[in-house]
């Protein structure tokens, strides 16, 4: 029951995103995206870190902004995409195709798990958060370009 109410919850904020994002370059559509799951990320991790309070609503609602992002972020990588618009991919995104979609396979993969675990202790919500965590900062690694 709580799933679904963050599953809605969650298509409530994104769908009246989606025609905004559909006029957009790849570039803009990827940092928008990113924008949603860097903005659920802080959520997630304060609780981690135990700077907020644990809120089960919360964090389920955003495992779900994580989950929902894994699939339409691979296709906003498109050749020709890598040049002409401050970027921070990096150009082995398009050098080593294979190893990114691996990447984003793998958070697909945790982000679902993240999503099927339902934390509703931080407890629970550190084990499919830090998971989803060590794939982020994996392809930040290899395909982002550093601040």
């Amino acid at each position: 029951m709580i799933r679904s109410k963050a599953l809605i919850a969650s298509l409530l904020l994104i769908l009246p995103a989606l025609p905004a994002l559909a006029g957009d370059s790849p570039q803009e559509q990827r940092q928008e995206l990113m924008e949603d799951v860097g903005g659920a990320a802080k959520k997630i991790g304060k609780m981690m870190k135990g700077e907020t309070e644990f809120d089960a609503a919360v964090a389920n609602q955003a495992l779900v902004v994580w989950a929902e992002s894994a699939e339409p972020f691979g296709k906003l990588f498109p050749e020709g995409s890598d040049s002409g618009y401050d970027t921070e991919a990096k150009a082995t995104i398009w050098s080593d195709p294979e190893g990114f979609e691996e990447q984003l396979a793998l958070f697909a993969e945790k982000t679902s798990a993240a999503v099927a675990a339902n934390p509703q202790d931080l407890e629970a919500l550190k084990a499919s958060g830090g998971a989803v965590f060590k794939v982020c900062k994996s392809c930040h690694e290899g395909y982002r370009v550093d601040d």
